[in-house]
């Protein structure tokens, strides 16, 4: 099954951009995933080809219209989710990509101006989407990053299917550090753990470093992992005063 992006935009041109090169590039050309991206103004009514209009209620700024943005998925609606990307959607998770790249693929609703008629959530069974807490020219950057995390998890695009195991958020923590050669520069040695050759050692440091650096540079992702392990009849234990500090 190859996993395929239908992009609605106003600036189809942006596509495939940065994910014609590298690993999505090569994945691309192999058939592992598709594209398509559909201009918005295409499903305009009048000759002037008018996307927008002003706020209900007044204020500044043009809001997309609803009967354009209907017409535009209903023309490739064909039961895959349609996600639009706003900074009011739900903020994208590791977890949800990995759904996402598990399934037929998306069609992907790019805003604009002020951005989209509220209706159109409700009246087409939109999901709303945010990559972070930070507003963008548009959402067509955010598409890209969204297919971008799909694309390098789809089968045979990262090469071994472990390569993404135990990436930051795979498991709830941050990754920890990684080193390689030269063994020291500028008076900085590679831990001694790295270099031990014991892979019970190094394992334990490296969910150490994940934890301690999850707990300090993420306390938001820390409370959440210490939760669900407490809550998890599996992994359920006495929080200490390590897991405090």
């Amino acid at each position: 099954m190859t996993f395929a992006a239908t992009i609605l935009t106003l600036y189809p041109d942006m596509f495939p951009g940065p994910l014609g090169a590298s690993l999505a590039g090569r994945a691309l050309g192999e058939g592992k995933w598709s594209f398509d991206a559909v201009n918005i103004r295409d499903f305009a009514a009048d000759k002037h080809r008018t996307v927008d209009d002003t706020p209900a209620g007044g204020g500044a700024g043009m809001v997309l219209r609803v009967d354009v943005l209907a017409a535009a998925i209903d023309s490739v609606a064909d039961g895959r989710p349609v996600l639009a990307m706003t900074p009011r959607g739900a903020q994208l998770t590791q977890a949800r990509i990995r759904t996402l790249a598990a399934g037929p693929g998306a069609i992907i609703l790019c805003g604009r101006f002020e951005g989209f008629d509220e209706r159109i959530f409700t009246g087409r069974n939109v999901e709303e989407v945010s990559i972070g807490d930070y507003i963008l020219s548009g959402g067509e950057m955010g598409a890209l990053v969204l297919l971008d995390a799909c694309i390098r998890l789809l089968p045979g695009v990262m090469g071994a299917p472990s390569s993404g195991d135990e990436e930051s958020f795979e498991s709830g923590l941050l990754e920890y550090p990684h080193y390689t050669r030269p063994p020291e520069w500028e008076g900085r040695t590679i831990p001694e753990v790295l270099r031990s050759g014991d892979h019970a050692r190094i394992a334990a440091w490296r969910k150490s470093m994940a934890e301690t650096d999850t707990r300090l540079r993420r306390p938001d992702l820390w409370e959440r992992h210490v939760g669900a392990r407490v809550g998890s009849p599996s992994g359920a234990r006495r929080i200490t005063s390590e897991d405090e500090e």
